[in-house]
């Protein structure tokens, strides 16, 4: 980066091993200070900047960049229409979103649009620029907070599931179920959820009763068909 300010479209032959980075932002200061952030990193060159989707796409087009760091929200074609336009062929640039939209609505939009990242505006430059190199690398990166929100959206999904298979069995015993089908005997099953071997025997005796099985495997397959222990 020059002492002239940010790279524009075209600009930034790769410097050596440099990963190639095109920022998309409709913001004109923040999209300044990001490159400047960014350009300023061992590591890293960035070969253009869009201010919307439309340009961002004619730039990758033109600076064939390794990773492309966007916003979502943006004029003419928001971020997730340019991510699916960006992950419709095979090759295309690793996608980094940084937004400061934090749902799980646009989220898990982002992640099916192709998303190989996603981090909220509040990152640190470090946080930024390692992500940019870890997508780089074919890396998927998500920000402390997000990588939160997806576990729990997953745990979420789990025991919604388990809860519509098993409507009888109680939280507890769902959660014992899922172990059992995870193939752990009643000695880890009671180590990992810290109450005595006795209880766990106690649980898993009601869990075959309830869902009326008779043994340990016939259980497990139970559980399994429902989609538990994968």
């Amino acid at each position: 980066m020059s002492e002239d300010g940010p790279p524009t479209a075209g600009a930034g032959e790769r410097t050596g091993d440099a990963v190639r980075v095109v920022v998309a932002e409709d913001h004109p200061m923040f999209r300044f200070g990001l490159v400047a952030a960014l350009s300023g990193y061992g590591g890293i060159d960035v070969v253009g900047e869009a201010a919307d989707g439309r340009e961002l796409l004619a730039l990758v087009e033109q600076t064939s960049p390794d990773v492309v760091l966007t916003d979502l929200t943006m004029p003419h074609l928001d971020g997730i229409a340019a991510i699916r336009h960006l992950k419709a062929s095979p090759g295309g640039p690793a996608v980094l979103v940084l937004t400061m939209h934090d749902d799980d609505q646009t989220l898990v939009a982002a992640l099916r649009a192709g998303a190989d990242g996603y981090l909220f505006k509040g990152a640190d430059r470090t946080e930024i620029a390692h992500a940019v190199l870890a997508a780089a690398s074919g890396s998927a990166v998500y920000g402390r907070d997000v990588a939160a929100k997806i576990r729990g959206f997953f745990t979420q999904a789990q025991h919604d599931h388990t809860a519509q298979a098993f409507p009888e069995l109680t939280a507890r015993e769902r959660e014992v179920l899922g172990r059992v089908a995870l193939g752990q005997d009643n000695h880890q099953i009671a180590r990992s959820l810290c109450v005595a071997e006795k209880t766990v025997r106690n649980h898993v005796s009601t869990i075959m009763s309830k869902i009326g099985t008779t043994t340990r495997a016939e259980t497990v397959a139970r559980a399994r068909d429902a989609g538990l222990g994968s």
